[in-house]
């Protein structure tokens, strides 16, 4: 259903309505973000290359095929926006990133325990090499399926598995210890 009404946003907005462009844009406001954070590693910058990315997807928008999912056209328009950026920043700074884990006990312990699993959830995915980072944050967090980050990032849709199952053991691996010490499991089965 989503994908239809996504169609005829989209071929309002390709007849000019800015109104139908700016209902997708509030729509995927918070996964382009998250994507560009994903290759970026910094809040500012993401938003700054989510925000080229709804642009260049305004201005292509003639291009985008409404038969097809909006969401993975966009997505890759703001990975390749994210990782344009990417390239042109020389010297790579990861930066603590918005606290993304709810926590239904609001107790110090428990709000500790929360910020320091995101700071090693975040520290670990800096690790990652950037495609498996971007990949597995599309599949596991935003919730896409392979083939559609396989058609966003434009690799193989068994890429995609393998980038996805590779940054897991990863992540495992590199929250291991913290594991050890906090006693939950941040990186998944």
């Amino acid at each position: 259903m989503k994908h239809v009404e996504d169609a005829v946003l989209a071929t309002r907005s390709q007849a000019g309505h800015r109104d139908a462009f700016g209902e997708l844009v509030s729509r995927y406001a918070g996964a382009a973000r998250r994507a560009a954070r994903a290759v970026l590693l910094d809040d500012d910058e993401a938003d700054d290359a989510a925000q080229d990315g709804f642009l260049s997807a305004w201005r292509n928008i003639s291009r985008f095929d409404p038969a097809r999912p909006f969401g993975p056209w966009l997505l890759r328009i703001v990975a390749n926006a994210a990782t344009d950026r990417l390239r042109r920043r020389r010297v790579r700074r990861a930066e603590v990133l918005g606290p993304t884990l709810s926590s239904s006990d609001p107790s110090p312990a428990k709000e500790t325990e929360r910020l320091a699993l995101g700071d090693a959830l975040r520290a670990a995915l800096a690790e990652l090499p950037e495609r498996q980072r971007t990949a597995v944050v599309l599949f596991d967090v935003e919730g896409y399926s392979a083939a559609e980050i396989g058609r966003a990032l434009k690799i193989p849709e068994g890429t995609v598995r393998s980038d996805v199952f590779h940054a897991r053991r990863a992540l495992r691996r590199l929250l291991a210890d913290w594991h050890d010490e906090g006693g939950t499991d941040a990186a998944g089965s």
